[in-house]
Parts: C-alpha cells; structure tokens; sequence
C-alpha cells in the first residue's frame, strides 16, 4: 500500500523551476500554487498581467491534489437551515453560487481541452438512518421548489439500485449536476495552461515574509524579493498565512483509500451510475470510482494531522467502512491510502474578500474541487479590473473559538461524533 494520493503518483511534473530569473517586479503576486492559485494565475495572464506564483512545495500537492476528485453542486450544509440563517434570497445565491463553480471547471476544461477525466455524473447523498432520511426528505424538497429543480427523492430500493444492491442506506437525494475528475491530470494541465499564457510558476519557494509600503506590497521569499501592485492569499492553514486567518479555519483530517483495479463486472455492480457518493454520517464517507477501475473511498477516519502513522491507522478504519457497505470488496486490495487537511470555516462557507489590503480566497470547507478554481477565476477577474459578483465577498467570518487549543480537543470531538452515529 502506498502511503501517496493516487491522483499525483506517476504524474509527470510541470514545473516552474526552469525559470533561470527570479522576477523583481510584477502585477500580482499569488501565494499558492494549488487550483485556486492556478486558475488566478491562467486569468490573469491571459488579461495580460504580469504573475509569479510562490509555491512552498510543489504544484497542487496539498489539498488540491489530496482529495476525493467530486466536484459537487449544492451546499456543504441542510439548505433549510441555511434560509433560516441568511433568508431565501442569500440561501439560493449561495447554492447557485456553488453550481456555478461547477460550470467553471467544465468551461476551463472544455476551453482549453484538459484530458482529466471529467464527467457529469451526479452526486448521491445517502441517508444511514430514518431520521436521516426524513430530513433530507424535507431538504430535497425545499431545494427543488427554490433553487434546483433537477434533484430527486430516492427511496431505499432506489439507492440499492444505484449502490450495488447494498441494503445500508435508507434512501437519498440525486442532486444531477455534480461532476467528478481526476484532480491530478487537471491540476499538471491548469499549470501549463497557466505558464503558457504567461504566468511564472516557482516551486519550492515559500513566501517568508509579506510588507505593505504605501500603494506597493514587497513580497519576501526564499529567493528573493519580488515588488507587486496587488498580493492574493490562496492558500490555507498549510502554510504560514498569517494569524487572522489561521484563527479562522480550523483544519480538519480527512483521509482515502483507493482499491486496486477491480474486474470489468465487479467494477460495473457496485456503482452502476458510477455517480459520486456522500453518506450522512457525523463521521461521513464519501466515494466514487475511476476510469481504471478504482473505488476511492474517504471520510473522517482519524481526528488528527496527517503521518504515516494516521494515514495507515485511517486506511484500517476506511477499509472497514468499505466493506460496511460492501461485503463484497472484503479481499479488494487496497493500493493507495492517504490524508490531507480540509481547511474548516465555522459557518462551512468559502470566504473570500480583502484583508489589509491583501485579496484572499480560504476556507473552502470541504467543497474545494470547484469552488477553488471558480474563486481563483473570479479573483482573477477581479484584480485584473473587471466588475464581478462574489456573494461570499468580504462576508462576516467568525473566529474559531478557544482556537489556541481546539486542535487538541479534535480526538475529542471524533469520539463523542463516533458514539453519537453509533447510538443514534
């Protein structure tokens, strides 16, 4: 079992350290190459700005390529809830807001033809328990009658249709617009996309230190130092983002395991609409398949930091969940396991806006496939002179609280999730 992403193993490198030159001047200067970073980077360039990304690691190497591959429609969060709290006009916004992002990675895919595996393929949200199924009842018809006609209610023997016979779910909602890729391919692609236009890539090259004088940002890297007219943070608690927002977004484990190539016919049974999959679970999982015959299965299986140790601890514990739903996949070889950060708002929203004058996009909270590249598009737009609508512009964003030793208590907190989905 490799302890990497499937998504980055055996994919061939872009990189930006051939440029021999560190630049000393540009428009704008973007801290992360991850997909929000990129797709900022391709529009910009191709407005004609001048753009160096500084990269700390590698492209697309944490959260961006560390995922589940779903690019998914709809809200994290109930979408009742979500009108009790904004009101209707806000709610259907922001759900709109995330269908739109995932027109933006088909539209970037389509325009400059990126072999990535995407797929139109819709999302299932299953429900474990009846009380589950009663709310997603009422939330699917609250979406369809305000925002998205095109879900649909599915009852227990529809689901079992749709996840190889398995009796596990109570039934679900059929949300069509949801997407799936391989995050890999797209991220290698949208970096060359990104150079070609123009854009200077530097890897390995970690911002040390950002200053603002007058109307002027100096950007401090390992490099160099590089004098830019605007700065964008596209970046999470991974790096060294600076305390405002770390105190914001709370990263959160979540680890996935990838089978080995599974038989054409056994490949075929088990997920049938090869759709992307989200239980109801406090302590959820989430899963798909590939084009080589692959199940990817994650979830919240360990409420600590990514190691070896975690990630061989969780691929266990995500093994055992698999086979939960499919006893079938018992002696299905696991070839990959993995972990990552999601980087968690309190109110699961993706925020973005300006800060000290530094343009930022954070806390994508789970749903960073599409929204990432869609945010990275509009800020592109944005600081390239053009007027564009961000309903999560500059929105109010809450401190994570008694955050200096809330990652502690995370153990803590997956324990009390885990008797919660046992006993209820």
């Amino acid at each position: 079992m490799k302890l990497v992403p499937y998504w980055l193993d055996n994919i061939s490198p872009v990189s930006g350290t051939a440029l021999t030159e560190f630049p000393t001047q540009a428009d704008v200067v973007i801290i992360g190459a991850g997909f929000t970073g990129l797709s900022a980077a391709l529009t910009l360039a191709k407005a004609g700005k001048s753009v160096v990304v500084l990269e700390a690691d590698l492209i697309a190497s944490h959260a961006s390529g560390r995922n589940g591959g779903h690019i998914n429609n709809g809200t994290a969060g109930n979408f009742q809830a979500m009108i009790k709290k904004y009101g209707l006009e806000q709610a259907v916004a922001l759900y709109r807001f995330f269908d739109d992002a995932v027109d933006t990675v088909e539209k970037i895919i389509a325009t400059h033809n990126i072999h990535c595996d995407f797929r139109r393929c819709g999302k299932l949200k299953v429900a474990w328990t009846p009380q589950h199924l009663a709310s997603l009842r009422a939330d699917q018809e609250a979406v369809k009658r305000h925002v998205d006609p095109e879900t649909n209610f599915l009852d227990r023997n529809a689901v079992a249709a749709e996840i190889g016979g398995s009796t596990t779910f109570e039934g679900g909602i059929l949300y069509r617009k949801s997407a799936q890729m391989h995050v890999g391919k797209f991220g290698r692609h949208l970096a060359a996309q990104a150079i070609k236009a123009g854009a200077k890539i530097f890897e390995n090259t970690p911002m040390i230190r950002l200053r603002h004088t007058g109307s002027v940002f100096e950007v401090f890297s390992s490099v160099g130092v590089i004098q830019a007219q605007n700065v964008l943070l596209a970046t999470g608690t991974s790096r060294k983002a600076p305390n405002w927002f770390r105190r914001r977004i709370m990263p959160v484990g979540s680890f996935i395991v990838a089978t080995a190539p599974m038989p054409e016919e056994l490949f075929t049974r088990i997920l049938p609409g090869r759709r992307n999959v989200v239980t109801t679970r406090n302590i959820h999982n989430y899963f798909r398949t590939t084009e080589d015959r692959r199940l990817i299965f994650g979830g919240r299986a360990n409420f600590s930091q990514s190691s070896e140790k975690s990630d061989i601890q969780s691929g266990q514990i995500l093994h055992a969940a698999l086979t939960e739903i499919y006893p079938e996949l018992e002696q299905t070889k696991i070839d990959y396991c993995w972990g990552g950060n999601v980087d968690m708002s309190i109110d699961r929203l993706p925020h973005a806006g300006e800060w000290n004058g530094v343009t930022y996009a954070m806390g994508l909270s789970g749903h960073g496939v599409q929204m990432s590249v869609h945010l990275g598009h509009l800020l592109g737009l944005k600081l390239s002179g053009a007027h564009v609508d961000i309903p999560v512009w500059n929105r109010p964003w809450q401190p994570i609280p008694a955050y200096g030793i809330a990652t502690y208590l995370m153990p803590v907190v997956g324990a009390y999730y885990r008797a919660k989905d046992k006993y209820s």
